[in-house]
């Protein structure tokens, strides 16, 4: 009879919650249910781990596997040198395991061979084997290099990053942030991307809200570039907008901004102003003021009359921004006249936003002309401040009059609602009936909206009535909207009053 040898047995390995088996050292394994077990387990995607970069499965095993084994190596034989930006920086095999652009140089040098890393993985993940495991030799000093060409990463903000990889508790500042974060990128260190992105939510101004959106887009870091947008829908109008910043706010961010239903103005023609403003600074990119109304108004009128800013060949690249705005909704007489005269609208616009405001007239308000209300609602926005213990605006549209009004009931409670209002009521302001149109229908069909934001540890709350079909009378209760109610610690408040008058 023969002897045969025995055949070599395969080990495996359980992964997963169910502890389903595969073979270790197969890099695409066939079995999607392990593998789909595996990667949930290790925080990756499924596509990412097996489709487009299976050696980012290993990776994220090595750093697991050898986070805790390492620490009792001696340091002497577990330094790797890292050249990267002229300088050489030693590090421990602990903390560049932290690091999955670090370890993938290491496997890499460690294998020698670039064209086939998958074997220098092997050889680091730890295969369980029925024999006894012999003692590991003593690893060497090796020497890896890195290339960055972000100009973001500078060698303080590089040498921050590293230092993170030994302590949590490096000191940062926000003017740190930005090249730290770019610094973490490089280095695929998630948990300081993760605490450089809060830093920067927590810290958005008008004077990095642009940067912090920029690099949140580049960096892959979805939460920064969203909050740094919804920071800016926020603030465009009543901060933003009146300082030089403006000028550094990238085309698309601004044309987000514009088309979501949470932007906040105070009125239609106070984002038109802020709009027109930006378009001022893209055309004279030089100046570091901010100009004053009527410079901005000279300037537009300075164009050549044969055709429109906007029918020019620079700014037709503005147009799809000017289709956000909500032109019907400018129409108090004297800001109409500016829309007239500065030149910058075609005229096939500017007829059809006064025969919106014609036929709404003619048809005792009702505005005909509105399908949407998400998308064309007029709006009219309060910013409650601290200091504010009541707040009271009058508004007139097509001689039907509203006040808006916001009350700080307690530190902590506020109160916003409508109201309609007679031209004879005690208080009435007689300067909205000298140049406008006064209506003298007892009923009033309005369909509205009352949202409050504020913001609270970086969180935005929001308070909603949602859409609301109500018929206004003179006289209490009928003359009053619905109330909302607020209770937030967060200041300011931004609250937003949305409406149309539908046809009765």
């Amino acid at each position: 009879m023969l002897n045969q040898k025995p055949r070599a047995r395969l080990e495996r390995q359980t992964v997963g919650s169910t502890n389903r088996w595969r073979f270790p050292r197969e890099p695409f394994s066939r079995d999607l249910l392990a593998l789909s077990q595996m990667c949930k387990a290790m925080s990756l995607d499924l596509d990412d781990a097996t489709l487009k970069d299976p050696d980012r499965l290993r990776i994220r095993k090595i750093q697991r596997s050898f986070s805790e084994s390492l620490r009792s190596i001696q340091s002497q034989d577990a330094v790797v040198t890292l050249q990267c930006l002229g300088f050489a920086w030693e590090l421990h095999l602990p903390q560049l395991f932290q690091s999955e652009t670090l370890t993938r140089l290491y496997v890499t040098a460690l294998d020698g061979r670039t064209a086939d890393p998958g074997k220098g993985l092997d050889r680091l993940l730890p295969v369980p084997s029925p024999q006894k495991s012999r003692e590991r030799a003593p690893m060497k000093t090796m020497t890896i290099s890195l290339k960055i060409n972000d100009p973001l990463v500078t060698k303080v903000a590089f040498a921050t990053a590293l230092k993170n990889l030994y302590t949590s508790q490096v000191d940062l500042t926000l003017d740190d942030t930005l090249g730290v974060l770019a610094s973490a990128h490089a280095l695929q260190f998630s948990s300081l991307l993760q605490r450089c992105s809060a830093m920067m939510i927590t810290g958005l101004t008008s004077g990095n809200v642009n940067d912090f959106y920029l690099a949140g887009c580049k960096y892959k870091t979805g939460p920064l570039a969203a909050a740094a947008q919804k920071w800016l829908e926020m603030n465009l109008v009543p901060e933003v907008g009146r300082q030089i910043h403006l000028q550094k706010v990238p085309k698309e961010l601004l044309l987000k901004v514009l088309r979501s239903p949470r932007l906040f103005t105070f009125n239609e023609f106070h984002l038109l102003k802020t709009l027109l403003l930006w378009v001022y600074l893209q055309l004279n990119h030089r100046i570091r003021t901010m100009p004053t109304y009527e410079t901005m108004l000279t300037f537009f009128n300075s164009f050549p009359k044969r055709c429109s800013v906007l029918e020019q060949d620079e700014g037709r690249g503005w147009t799809a921004l000017f289709l956000c705005l909500r032109l019907h909704g400018v129409t108090k007489g004297e800001d109409l006249d500016v829309l007239r005269h500065i030149n910058f609208f075609p005229e096939a616009w500017l007829f059809q936003v006064e025969a919106s405001h014609y036929h709404a007239v003619e048809n005792g308000g009702d505005m005909v002309h509105v399908r949407d209300f998400a998308s064309e609602a007029v709006r009219f926005g309060v910013l409650f401040d601290q200091g504010y213990t009541t707040y009271s605006e009058m508004i007139a549209v097509y001689g039907f009059f509203f006040e808006i009004k916001g009350i700080r009931n307690s530190a902590t409670s506020y109160t916003f609602y409508m109201q309609r209002m007679r031209p004879t009521d005690a208080g009435f302001p007689s300067s909205l009936c000298q140049r406008g149109l006064v209506s003298l229908r007892a009923q009033r069909l309005v369909r509205y909206e009352i949202r409050a934001e504020a913001l609270v540890d970086s969180q935005w709350q929001e308070f909603r009535t949602g859409p609301i079909t109500q018929q206004f009378r003179f006289g209490r209760p009928a003359c009053k909207s619905q109330v909302l109610e607020v209770q937030t610690v967060g200041k300011p408040i931004y609250a937003s009053f949305s409406f149309i008058f539908p046809a009765s």
